[in-house]
């Protein structure tokens, strides 16, 4: 079973190497002070904690430890250091640390500790439930990428369930155009206001469509997603996880950060979106390749081709063995549908809903996990017919 390791220190090349010695499993890194700790152990269930120990800071980080203990006492802390400096490790100790690893241990020690902290870990707990996470994600932009984020966001809304459309993918905003939403509201003032992001403020603030999705976006003057930490990306998701049974993260053409890394690798269902046109897959298998060697959770992509010509190649067949990722779907390319949909505002399953678009898209729905499609009892085209 995976697990989120925290690291709260300060010097980089610490937090690199044990993220080196721990990969896969994830590593964050933390820079707040225990507030913000104790806020990303509730959101990530991490149990086991490294804290950083130096001579300059050791009282403060001392009192860290102490203050963590003391607030979650069934987490375990593990003293970091760059020296086994006898003082360094009596003062972590003292504090309550378990034990004290050092910069350049070897990678089979540290594991074999982690093991054996974690199988004597107590049984946390049990936190609320987090809804599921599903990515779309292409290394290019294409604004068809947000027109399929909404279609699987459109078919799985249903009256047992709460859905977010997360549209941080570019160009900015083309979920809001696609189904004629304005807000004032975006993932930017979700971010500034991440201490009340509560249900009275999502309620209130976040703009819903008439199907029931809720839609959150990103706004052009909040900046690049790479400029956002991890740790108020495990934050704001969190918080935003609660509060949602299922969401749906558009991330099309975000360039390659920590936080698009740590989006990846805490969702449950990923699809790699591009079409066949050979800059693209370039540019892709590029990155996933570097992806690869980062050790970046891949095992649950499935790639996505849209606008997909049978009779050009390369074929879905070679995509699929050529990225090493089974082929979900093929989206046709339907340009009319696609038009029609777009410039009306309209969703494809009330413009063309016998389209083969329209039916592809249904198909990619359902192969989200099974608990999605046993709880799905909800027939979209039914608000179309009832409005009509």
């Amino acid at each position: 079973m995976e697990q989120t390791f925290l690291v709260y220190s300060h010097h980089q090349p610490d937090v690199e190497w044990l993220q080196s010695v721990l990969a896969p499993q994830p590593v964050l890194c933390v820079y707040e002070q225990l507030e913000g700790l104790l806020g990303l152990v509730d959101v990530t269930g991490a149990h086991l904690i490294f804290v950083g120990m130096d001579f300059d800071n050791i009282v403060a980080q001392s009192a860290l430890i102490e203050g963590l203990l003391e607030a979650r006492p069934f987490v375990t802390v593990v003293g970091l250091g760059r020296d086994l400096d006898n003082e360094l490790v009596i003062h972590a100790m003292r504090a309550g640390a378990r034990d004290f690893i050092v910069n350049g241990m070897r990678s089979s020690e540290v594991q074999g500790l982690v093991r054996r902290l974690s199988q004597r870990l107590p049984t946390l707990p049990v936190k609320k439930q987090q809804g599921e996470l599903t990515i779309l994600y292409g290394a290019q932009p294409d604004p068809d990428a947000a027109l399929v984020a909404l279609h699987l966001a459109l078919h799985l809304q249903g009256p047992e369930r709460s859905l977010l459309l997360l549209d941080l993918g570019l160009p900015y905003g083309e979920s809001l155009e696609g189904l004629r939403l304005t807000t004032d509201f975006y993932f930017g003032d979700a971010l500034r206001n991440l201490r009340r992001l509560d249900s009275s403020l999502i309620n209130s603030a976040f703009c819903r469509h008439d199907s029931g999705v809720t839609v959150l976006a990103h706004h052009d003057e909040d900046g690049p997603l790479s400029g956002l930490h991890a740790t108020e990306l495990y934050l704001v998701m969190g918080a935003l996880r609660q509060n949602f049974s299922h969401i749906i993260v558009n991330l099309c053409g975000q360039p390659d950060s920590e936080s698009l890394r740590t989006f990846i690798n805490n969702s449950q269902q990923f699809y790699w979106y591009l079409d066949q046109s050979v800059s693209c897959c370039k540019r892709n298998l590029t990155l996933l390749n570097e992806w690869r060697q980062h050790k970046v959770k891949l095992d649950h992509g499935r790639l996505v081709v849209d606008r997909y010509q049978a009779s050009v190649a390369p074929d879905s067949t070679s995509l699929s063995t050529t990225f090493n990722m089974p082929l979900a779907a093929q989206l046709p390319t339907s340009p009319v549908a696609r038009l029609t949909a777009k410039n009306q505002g309209r969703a494809l399953f009330e413009v063309a809903p016998r389209d083969a678009l329209s039916r592809a898209l249904v198909r990619l729905a359902d192969t989200l996990s099974q608990p999605v499609r046993n709880r799905r009892s909800y027939d979209w085209l039914k608000i179309w017919r009832a409005r009509a």
